[in-house]
């Protein structure tokens, strides 16, 4: 059974930063491309960061220089530090587990809320 659990959002204020953790069971971590996805309310489901079997990373144009995409094989977790935080970051953070970079089949985690206030 696969499971991907999210952990480690909450409520910050503008400027400060979060780590969440994703934590997986199930799937064969090492050979997994895995990725954070965010939802804002009224908004799709938006790629923010990916990170290869090989630690190649890709990031959106709006969180580059500010997220850092990780992932620990040893403890079958993909982390994502998120700092500088803006409003606009504010949205349900998902991991997904993919075979493929391009993520398009996978498995997802149930999400985890971040809230930023200015």
């Amino acid at each position: 059974q696969v499971q991907l659990v999210e952990s480690g959002g909450g409520s910050v204020q503008a400027g400060e930063s979060l780590r969440l953790s994703c934590s997986t069971s199930g799937i064969t971590f090492s050979r997994n491309v895995l990725a954070w996805y965010r939802q804002a309310p009224g908004k799709q489901r938006e790629l923010v960061a990916r990170i290869s079997t090989t630690r190649t990373t890709e990031y959106a144009d709006s969180v580059k220089g500010r997220f850092t995409i990780s992932r620990d094989n040893a403890k079958n977790t993909v982390y994502l530090q998120m700092n500088s935080l803006k409003p606009e970051d504010t949205a349900v953070y998902y991991c997904k587990a993919s075979y493929t970079w391009t993520m398009l089949s996978g498995s997802w985690g149930q999400g985890t809320q971040v809230t930023v206030s200015s």
